[in-house]
């Protein structure tokens, strides 16, 4: 007779010969009257040491499966008696998972000794990893929708196939602020802004929460701006950019919702590994915000304390230093099971292994593992279902960005149109992004294809050609390419980048984890490409289907129609059609600026007033200047630029002020001919600092949709502690003084501003001389005025206007060498003005030769 499933675990049961510290009767962890803390309580005092570190470690798929089937006989020998903490199946298809992970959780539940439930595990960063599981817009493109909501509906969604496969602990979302774009895993990201990347953070958490499931914020530390753009390389930076910038999305969810699981870096912040940093795992996560959560190892990251940091000389070294840190529990490593020698000889005291095992347990009775081991509560789901398809269509429509579309060539007219070329690396084939189960076409719909289903019923001709390999810098295939782009009427190009699924296919990748660029121009012959299609004179689309910005320079002066459709999930190829076609108006924003070239990084908006350059004469080879002698600071697109197939128009700022929020209300109107999506985005710049701070900062923004000539008066609010900043010695506080608020639809495109106050003000510093009020000018007599204007540095100042007051018109400008002549009233006053420079008033008094210094900077 076979033996059951139950026979096989009794035989190490009755042989079990640990010692509990308890008997088991009277099992108070048990008791769901109990609260979560006594519970844990309870339990923790009746585990030996070898049950209380295997709650603090991983069961890894390969020490149980067998390709898709569980091995029981793997199972008994691996786990034994013991209840360990966590469990993943990442090679399994969702249906594996929804067969074993039960049987799994069974076996800890009835067939260990004290029965403590496993966490079991999944990778679900847009989307179940497990094969059938819907495929969503990757995280780039959910936050360019600017619609937090789409991000609680994605996790709500995603939780229901993860209910199916049995899974209750995820390891997403990744909430890294980026700020290096040579990076691969900017695609997992929400993009270079903390606020935003801190709302969309806390609204995917919270629908994870709700839907319970346990989501695991990552990767905490200091990430997103390795140097080099090199994966797990090291980032420094001050104690106040670590605070405002990299962990302030973490700080808005941790200190709102409660998040029970933490995962930390593999890399290291100024020198200290962040998984075995107590400052950042003990001193702020715990002590400062107050988390009660465990902090989960990325995986690898304590072995890498000895391999790969060298901080530790073995690995029993590199457990101590991570869990003396904080860090309680360990992936895909095998450092922690030293820990149980190392408290035998008492070289680590246990009570350091209780802390890390408490959290566990708290997080455990909390999630209600121990009452609905199995989720029950949760049954009833499948994979794949229409409302999932319906979500990732929505993100998909919303998060594509019109980046340029001279003369309105977008969207295309299919009644003036009799053929089209498609053409590109990326027009034939899927992408969905980093951390998904496939990339194959099967598994989603690739332009191509959708483009097909649009226009062949009405009797287009489509002619496709691929054109180039973005791997390979082989030009054989652009020939071809070209040759159907003459015969069409329009070419639309897809290029873009390409990235691995998860634990099956990384060949040919050129981003996503581990595969980073020393350049950030579009890779292989793509450019070559797109030149020699834009040269048969037809009108050209370009689209950007990617994980990452790119350096496009050319492309922008030269290609009409610019796109970019960042990972758009399995229903992508749909989505673009009908954009391009007019079927859905774009109206997704960017959330990480583009460069104009890898020489043009960082490219962040909020940078320091002091980082993009101090003359203000951008050059070109035509006309060399100052800061870069051939090129400007700026970036090629800002962050939040999106256009519409529509127009919107600004108006009617109002401010209101409380003791502990601002809110602001703005007139938005439709002024074009479509319907669409308006971003009103709210920047606040704080104006005078006793350290420098960005030239502006998002702090509330709102999508709207308005029809043709409607208008809606738009609220947006923030908190007056928003305003805080940190100091170098970790003190974070609001500085009182003017603060200006800054409205847009991008962060370099504000049409409204107006001054507050937040609590006393002082002197703002400006030392030009001031009019006296109420005294009339422009009184007196006529006189001749010579001078010279020099920059702070004593430069001749050429074409620098001199405006008259009185008169109320400019009356001179400089020569090349600095000086002027002029007439004016002897009692005028003067302003001296020139683009990129400080506006310098003066009054006259008089005088007949006056010498300026004109500041280098700009009017706020």
């Amino acid at each position: 007779m076979k033996p059951t499933f139950l026979s096989h675990f009794l035989t190490p049961i009755l042989l079990f010969c640990g010692v509990a510290t308890l008997p088991l009767q009277a099992q108070s962890y048990k008791d769901p009257t109990l609260s979560p803390e006594e519970r844990t309580t309870d339990l923790l005092r009746r585990m030996t040491l070898e049950e209380k570190i295997a709650q603090i470690r991983h069961i890894h798929s390969w020490n149980i499966f067998d390709e898709q089937d569980l091995n029981e006989t793997k199972l008994q020998e691996f786990v034994g008696d013991l209840c360990w903490g966590f469990v993943e199946g990442f090679p399994l298809t969702g249906e594996s998972c929804h067969r074993h992970m039960r049987r799994i959780q069974e076996y800890m539940v009835k067939h260990t000794r004290l029965g403590i439930p496993v966490f079991t595990v999944a990778e679900a960063l847009h989307g179940s990893v497990h094969e059938g599981s819907t495929i969503y817009p990757q995280n780039i493109a959910l936050a360019s929708t600017f619609n937090p909501e789409l991000a609680y509906r994605r996790a709500a969604e995603i939780s229901k196939e993860l209910h199916y496969q049995g899974i209750r602990q995820i390891l997403a979302p990744c909430i890294d602020v980026v700020r290096d774009l040579r990076w691969g895993r900017v695609e997992e990201s929400y993009g270079e802004d903390p606020f935003l990347n801190g709302i969309f953070a806390y609204e995917e958490a919270k629908g994870y929460l709700d839907n319970g499931i346990s989501p695991m914020l990552k990767h905490y530390g200091p990430h997103g701006n390795p140097l080099g753009g090199l994966n797990l390389a090291s980032v420094h930076c001050g104690v106040g950019e670590l605070h405002d910038v990299y962990l302030q999305p973490f700080k808005r969810v941790v200190t709102s919702l409660p998040i029970h699981a933490v995962m930390s870096t593999y890399n290291s912040w100024n020198r200290v590994p962040n998984s075995s940093s107590h400052y950042l795992l003990t001193e702020v996560l715990r002590n400062r915000w107050g988390f009660q959560g465990y902090i989960y190892s990325d995986w690898g990251a304590i072995d890498m304390l000895h391999t790969f940091q060298r901080t530790a000389s073995n690995q029993a070294e590199a457990a101590v230093q991570a869990i003396v840190a904080g860090l309680d529990v360990e992936a895909s490593s095998e450092c922690f099971p030293h820990l149980a020698a190392l408290v035998k000889e008492k070289k680590v005291d246990e009570g350091i292994i209780d802390k890390a095992v408490s959290r566990v347990l708290l997080a455990k009775f909390r999630m209600g593992l121990f009452e609905d081991p199995y989720g029950d509560r949760f049954a009833g789901h499948s994979l794949h279902s229409q409302e999932n398809i319906q979500v990732a269509r929505q993100i998909a429509d919303e998060s594509t960005v019109l980046l340029k579309n001279d003369k309105d060539l977008l969207p295309l007219n299919l009644s003036q149109l009799k053929s089209i070329a498609v053409i590109g690396p990326n027009a034939d084939q899927v992408q969905f992004g980093d951390y998904t189960w496939s990339r194959t076409n099967q598994d989603g719909i690739t332009p191509l294809e959708g483009i097909r289903k649009q226009v062949e019923p009405v009797g287009i001709k489509i002619r496709y050609a691929k054109g180039c390999n973005m791997m390979s810098m082989d030009t054989t295939q652009i020939a071809a390419a070209v040759e159907a782009a003459r015969q069409s009427d329009a070419a639309i190009l897809f290029c873009g980048s390409a990235s691995a699924s998860l634990a099956r296919d990384y060949h040919e990748t050129n981003c996503g984890e581990g595969f980073d660029l020393t350049d950030l121009s579009l890779t292989g012959a793509q450019g070559k490409l797109i030149q020699a299609v834009h040269a048969t004179g037809k009108p050209v689309v370009l689209v950007l289907v990617t994980g990452k910005p790119f350096a496009i320079a050319w492309e922008k002066e030269h290609i009409p129609a610019i796109l970019v459709q960042w990972y758009a999930g399995e229903q992508e190829g749909s989505s673009i059609a009908d954009i391009l076609f007019g079927k859905t108006n774009p109206s997704g924003h960017l959330t990480v600026s583009f460069p104009k070239s890898s020489g043009h990084l960082p490219a962040y908006y909020n940078h320091l007033p002091t980082d993009r350059g101090f003359y203000h004469k951008p050059g070109s080879y035509e006309q060399p200047g100052r800061d870069y002698v051939f090129s400007s600071p700026g970036p090629l697109w800002a962050f939040g630029h999106g256009l519409t197939y529509t127009t919107f128009e600004y108006a009617d700022l109002q401010i209101e002020q409380t003791t502990d929020s601002v809110k602001v209300l703005v007139t938005v109107k439709n002024t074009g001919t479509r319907a669409g999506k308006a971003v009103p985005q709210l920047y606040v710049r704080d104006v005078f600092s006793s350290i420098s701070t960005p030239v502006r900062q998002l702090k509330a923004f709102q999508k709207v949709e308005l029809k043709p000539d409607e208008e809606v008066q738009v609220p947006l609010h923030f908190a007056i502690e928003d305003l805080a900043f940190t100091n170098e010695n970790g003190q974070t506080a609001v500085e009182p003084g003017n603060f200006e608020i800054q409205m847009g639809d991008a962060s370099d495109h504000i049409l409204l501003k107006d001054i507050i106050s937040i609590g006393k003000t002082s002197a703002d510093g400006h030392q030009t001389e001031q009019r006296q009020a109420g005294k009339e000018i422009g009184k007196g007599t006529i006189i001749s005025i010579k001078g010279m204007v020099r920059d702070v540095q004593a430069t001749p100042a050429d074409r620098v206007e001199i405006y008259s007051t009185a008169q109320q018109r400019v009356v001179g400008v400089t020569d090349k060498s600095g000086r002027y002549t002029i007439e004016v009233p002897e009692d005028d006053i003067l302003v001296f003005r020139k683009s990129g420079y400080l506006n310098e008033e003066v009054n006259v008094a008089g005088k007949s030769s006056i010498l300026i210094t004109i500041r280098n900077g700009t009017d706020l």
